[in-house]
């Protein structure tokens, strides 16, 4: 089934707030998902798939952007350069420019207003993105560099290596800040995690809210479901978003999972369960307008 005529369909699965359980349901939808799929590690501050996957990587090619360099021969700390950066990555002091890469966007504004042509702009090394196999999953990982905070260049390099030819899944980062909107780009549906709390609740109209102003189709999956005391089923009806699967509060799946281990493939009746998801979200995509 293809999203458009173009590539396959990209599934991003994201919670308003972290520790839900939402790398627990991509890599076993995954797993369970029927045929060969592709599974992005969006979260690239922290990626943890393939402590599960353990597959042979690639080598992983460097993720770089461009940043100012400053030739202190021709630089006569004119000062226009700083007073373009809104992120200060570029501060004129005195007779000089400095420049602060971890600050940079790389937007290149700094070296097109130096009236002297002080300013250069060189590579600056930012995060990795590999890939490996594992089974019918190819994993894509990202990976930013120790001490780098600009993470959305980095989210853009993992889904440049999805092949169009395949559907992916993309787990993207906990919450609803930039880099969760860097991975939601061009994906064409978002399936929500969330736990029947307060604060799961509070979060997943968040996210849903971020949903609809990238007009992003989406569903709901209950993580550690029990009793719904916080009126998550009511809301999830209110505004139409099909609640596709809920996972019990069971303490077999937080031993499967500190162990490394996938759920759906140590109990067949978890396996059928993200099965089920799987042809579900099939489903939610043909009746978007896919094809099979």
């Amino acid at each position: 089934m293809e999203a458009s005529g173009k590539r396959s369909y990209r599934i991003a699965v994201a919670s308003g707030k972290g520790g839900t359980g939402k790398t627990t349901v991509a890599l076993n939808l995954a797993a369970m998902f029927g045929e060969p799929v592709q599974l992005a590690d969006c979260d690239v501050e922290e990626p943890n798939i393939n402590l599960f996957l353990r597959c042979d990587q690639l080598v992983p090619p460097e993720v770089a952007m461009l940043v100012p360099q400053v030739d202190p021969r021709h630089c006569n700390g004119c000062g226009a350069c700083g007073e373009l950066c809104q992120f200060r990555g570029i501060v004129a002091i005195g007779s000089r420019a400095l420049v602060f890469p971890e600050l940079c966007h790389g937007c290149g504004g700094c070296a097109l207003v130096c009236p002297s042509g002080a300013i250069t702009e060189r590579p600056h090394r930012i995060g990795t993105v590999s890939t490996g196999q594992s089974g019918i999953i190819r994993l894509v990982e990202g990976r930013l560099e120790v001490g780098v905070s600009l993470v959305p260049p980095v989210i853009r390099a993992v889904r440049e290596q999805l092949l169009d030819d395949l559907p992916a899944i993309l787990d993207a980062p906990p919450g609803t800040s930039c880099p969760v909107v860097a991975t939601l780009r061009e994906c064409d549906y978002l399936l929500l995690v969330t736990d029947p709390t307060p604060f799961g609740l509070h979060d997943l109209k968040l996210a849903v809210a971020l949903a609809r102003e990238l007009n992003l189709a989406c569903g709901v999956v209950v993580n550690r479901a029990g009793e719904d005391l916080v009126g998550l089923h009511g809301y999830c009806r209110s505004e139409n978003i099909p609640i596709l699967l809920s996972l019990p509060d069971d303490r077999q799946i937080a031993e499967v999972l500190s162990r490394g281990e996938l759920v759906a493939r140590v109990f067949p009746e978890y396996g059928l369960m993200f099965a089920e998801l799987a042809a579900k979200l099939k489903q939610q995509l043909a009746a978007a307008g896919g094809t099979p």
